[in-house]
């Protein structure tokens, strides 16, 4: 039980079962809600984590200084120093700038959800608290934590080896003549060595995002799709009983043509003539969003095999069509985008031999890339004034997927676009880590180079690029068929 007359910061000993890899974590919990803290703290401790509270801001920022915590759950509307104050000040220290911080807050305006992120806030727990939903991301939160902490680990002892490599290379160059061959030997092997270090890293990053991906993905597809299969029968049944009792509604009204008053007066207020003629509208409308929910749940499915060991014959065009629903919130038209036409040009291809979930991630970047492209290319034209109104739609943003065998040992997939293009002089890096064409910020340079290394190493296939600037690229993929 927490004491509300107290100011001082109280920890809670976790049981005698912790949890083994989170025994050493400790949690602090911030605000002036005594039930609050009482509620929180209970959850966590029966999880198996190390709790300490503290009742305002200033007294957390004293626990901070002498005792860091993992983790701190932030109330955000306190007396005194409120949440947002506590969080920029220990952001603010070098000390204590790397603690996650999580706001718990009753407010909804996304403007105190920004202002919050933009502070260093990790994440929001919204008020009235779900227990699971705390416990949740408490967890994911601190993996996270310790994942980073693990990365900085490993990146600081790379960057010693590679300082304490560069050292023996200067030593190197203080030798005779005869050693030259020897040191640039040696230097072209540390660069290969850091490219090779740099794709690992790559990859290993991206799988453990992609493996964390999928699993949430089918967890929630497979959460997601028993209630709406519910829906989707008990819909179907219900549109049968509403078309029943409107031809029961319609019988009464040839064999009782008059009513009873208030029979009128009630038919005139909710409008009969009209919800007749809507009703079943109604449930047909509810039938397609259901039936574009089932598509979606079906996309996320077959997106989320990741294929840990075990190669898989599959149809490539549902792989495509697949992560084309994914995307189609940036393709279909909203606002001033104005929509992305897809032009799918399927040849008949056969099962192939392969890996679904990595070929589905291949796509997505491809994909995403050309949508990147066209979407900076529309934003440009409409915000040219050298541009009239009639170039402005003279060509509308398409992307074209050509699909067909090429003989009978392999296959091919042409996704192209009509975007603005790539320079020739970049085409040659596309497929490095780390090289990208998209401004500082908006990409990481590993989309194309995982994607060839998926379809090269992973499948023994070819990847290519073909592109003239102003008149779009496209992007070749050739598959072994088995």
């Amino acid at each position: 039980m927490i004491n509300s007359n107290s100011m001082t910061l109280n920890r809670i000993e976790k049981p005698n079962n912790p949890i083994d890899n989170l025994s050493k974590t400790i949690i602090l919990i911030v605000d002036d809600s005594p039930n609050n803290l009482e509620i929180i703290s209970e959850t966590l401790t029966s999880a198996g984590f190390e709790i300490a509270v503290a009742l305002d801001g200033e007294t957390a920022l004293e626990q901070i200084a002498y005792d860091p915590p993992t983790l701190v759950l932030l109330d955000v509307m306190m007396p005194g120093m409120d949440g947002f104050e506590t969080c920029r000040r220990l952001k603010a220290n070098p000390a204590t700038q790397e603690i996650p911080i999580v706001f718990m807050t009753a407010l909804t305006d996304t403007i105190d959800k920004v202002k919050g992120l933009n502070l260093g806030a990790v994440d929001y727990i919204t008020k009235p608290f779900q227990q699971e939903e705390v416990l949740a991301r408490v967890k994911v939160h601190l993996k996270l934590r310790t994942l980073t902490k693990t990365l900085e680990e490993q990146n600081t002892r790379l960057i010693q080896e590679v300082e304490q490599r560069a050292k023996a290379e200067a030593e190197l160059q203080t030798l005779t003549q005869e050693l030259e061959q020897r040191v640039e030997e040696r230097t072209n092997q540390l660069a290969q060595a850091l490219t090779n270090w740099q794709q690992a890293q790559a990859m290993l990053v991206q799988n453990e995002k992609m493996s964390s991906l999928g699993q949430m993905i089918t967890g929630v597809a497979h959460e997601i799709n028993n209630p709406i299969s519910s829906i989707h029968g008990n819909l179907s049944c219900a549109g049968e009983y509403s078309r029943d009792l409107l031809q029961l509604l319609h019988l009464y009204t040839q064999h009782y043509p008059n009513p009873v008053p208030e029979i009128q007066a009630k038919s005139k207020e909710i409008d009969l003539n009209f919800l007749i003629k809507d009703f079943p509208k109604t449930f047909h409308s509810m039938e397609l969003g259901i039936e574009r929910i089932c598509q979606i749940i079906k996309s996320l499915r077959n997106i989320s095999r990741l294929d840990a060991g075990e190669m898989m014959m599959i149809d490539l065009h549902e792989g495509l069509d697949s992560t084309l629903v994914l995307l189609q919130h940036r393709i279909k038209p909203s606002g001033k985008h104005l929509g992305i036409q897809v032009i799918k040009e399927y040849g008949k291809l056969p099962p192939i031999e392969c890996y679904p979930g990595r070929l589905s991630q291949v796509f997505m970047n491809i994909l995403a890339n050309a949508i990147d492209a066209l979407e900076e290319a529309e934003f440009r034209k409409q915000n040219s004034a050298e541009i009239s109104e009639r170039d402005k739609t003279l060509t509308a943003p398409t992307i074209w997927i050509r699909t067909g065998v090429i003989d009978r040992q392999r296959v091919e997939i042409r996704i192209s676009d009509n975007g603005p293009g790539i320079p020739e002089q970049m085409q040659d890096k596309l497929f490095q880590a780390f090289f990208t064409t998209k401004p500082f910020g908006k990409g990481t340079g590993l989309g194309l180079s995982i994607s060839h290394e998926i379809v090269v190493e992973k499948h023994g296939g070819k990847l290519r690029c073909m592109s003239k600037p102003g008149k779009g690229a496209e992007f070749i993929i050739e598959l072994p068929i088995g």
